[in-house]
């Protein structure tokens, strides 16, 4: 009985537990920042210290292995997600849908509400592509230029054009974050976007409040729209755009309303964009599903339009699914070895409330953002962290996947080293310190959620027969 005692893993200690967190830290802020390198092999390298770590600890190769399995066994749903919104997204632009939603959005343009409807715009297309990054990268551009023409301050267009972009970053279905989140904190897709609605609706109305008040002061300046109108020419000559085109997006937003499982859900729009591309772009099957696979490209001739819709297809979300594998293979380890704990029960110290529950989560993902400096790992690492955390306190997972969204993805692009926040600066040529204070949702979003935290607002208890049931739980 003395020698399996002897052998049997012990509890680290806080300074053995921070060790692999640190060094993969430090992994990823030099790999990133010195060579732009992606986040996969330094966190390849953070699993390994912690595999070492774990086997100091008494953990046998073995075990380490079924954990490392086991963290990557919690996104398998969420990758799926991924490869459908690849090929929705493909169908999606072959079929104009896209094309449309862009149209529309820019056509709204009006020079007595450039900043108010810059943030409206830039949801719309965010909504539309479910990437940030895209619709800054396109659009965005654009508007710099109006706002630049029109004397409006950048930072205000920039702050504007972040709040609008990471909204539907945030909240589309088709953003990887948007499924990432879920994932972690054990919840599903359409749960997590509809708890989301309490805190970045009223954000988005706050912020789109102040874009407004702040626009008045360049009301009846003559707008030059030379980009935006190639734009809105160039949908229209390479896309059959009809209004009809409006009708997949608006029958994948009612299953979310009638809590239709996301996979058939996005299958169900998938089939729809392949069938709508036959009907109104005269598509051939075989390039429907080349494009579900490979994706979208755009030949337009117009820069912009070309890097906006060049996107979609399975293959496209390759390069995330890899990440979160990587990414829980590290979070898998430290869990299995209870490092994890060991750094949350210490951070939990404090947090003898609900709201101070919410405040740490809030609080850990911005840390995250600031010393990994990438958006992925600032939901991924906190959500390890803090599941058993809300379990026990017998809140519904959604509650915790909605505060690392509030946190995670809307903080990144306020930080100028991280992947977003330097994408953003390079993008808008706007720094991310400029334009933080005109960033009004990605501010007034985690204040929200913290709030709703500590007053109980829409902070829902789990229910035991659903969470028992529920095959994500019984993993």
């Amino acid at each position: 009985m003395a020698e399996s005692k002897e052998k049997s893993p012990r509890m680290p200690t806080l300074i053995e537990a921070l060790i692999p967190v640190v060094l993969m830290m430090f992994f990823l802020g030099y790999s990133i920042l010195k060579f732009g390198a992606s986040p996969h092999i330094p966190l390849i390298g953070g699993t390994i210290i912690a595999s070492v770590m774990g086997i100091r600890l008494g953990y046998s190769w073995q075990e380490l292995e079924d954990g490392l399995i086991f963290g990557i066994t919690l996104a398998l749903k969420a990758c799926l997600i991924l490869l459908i919104i690849g090929t929705l997204i493909g169908t999606w632009i072959l079929s104009g849908i896209v094309p449309t939603m862009i149209y529309w959005g820019l056509k709204v343009l009006s020079p007595s509400i450039f900043l108010l409807a810059t943030a409206l715009i830039c949801s719309l297309v965010s909504l539309a592509t479910g990437s940030s990054w895209s619709t800054a990268g396109t659009v965005g551009v654009a508007l710099i230029g109006v706002g630049k023409g029109l004397g409006v301050p950048l930072p205000m267009v920039a702050g504007a054009i972040i709040s609008g972009s990471y909204f539907g970053d945030k909240m589309s279905p088709l953003s990887d974050t948007t499924n990432l989140a879920p994932a972690m904190a054990g919840t599903d897709l359409f749960t997590h976007i509809r708890h989301m609605v309490y805190t970045t609706g009223p954000s988005m109305i706050i912020s789109l409040i102040i874009y407004a008040i702040l626009g008045l002061r360049y009301s009846g300046i003559k707008m030059q729209t030379e980009n935006v109108n190639q734009i809105v020419s160039t949908l229209q000559a390479n896309f059959n755009l009809h209004w009809l085109l409006l009708l997949p997006p608006t029958l994948v937003i009612l299953m979310v309303v009638k809590k239709i499982p996301a996979l058939p859900a996005l299958v169900g729009g998938t089939i729809l964009g392949g069938i709508f591309a036959m009907i109104f772009q005269g598509t051939s099957v075989g390039t429907i599903v080349n494009v579900s696979y490979s994706g979208f490209v755009s030949h337009s001739g117009f820069p912009m339009v070309d890097e906006l819709l060049t996107r979609g297809g399975m293959e496209s979300m390759l390069y995330t699914v890899s990440l979160i594998m990587c990414a829980l293979s590290f979070g898998g380890v430290m869990e299995k070895t209870r490092m994890l704990e060991r750094i949350a029960n210490a951070i939990l110290k404090t947090a003898r409330s609900t709201g101070a529950l919410v405040t740490a989560t809030i609080i850990t993902c911005i840390s995250m953002n600031i010393i990994a400096p990438d958006q992925y790992l600032s939901i991924v690492v906190p959500g390890r962290m803090y599941k058993d955390a809300y379990d026990k306190r017998g809140l519904h997972p959604k509650n915790l996947s909605r505060a690392l969204e509030d946190s995670g993805t809307l903080s990144s692009p306020l930080v100028p080293w991280n992947t977003c926040g330097a994408f953003m600066h390079a993008t808008l040529g706007v720094s991310p310190l400029v334009y933080l204070p005109f960033a009004f949702l990605n501010l007034i979003n985690p204040m929200i959620s913290i709030f709703y935290g500590f007053t109980g607002i829409t902070m829902d208890k789990a229910d035991p027969v659903v969470s028992s049931d529920t095959p994500e739980e019984k993993l």
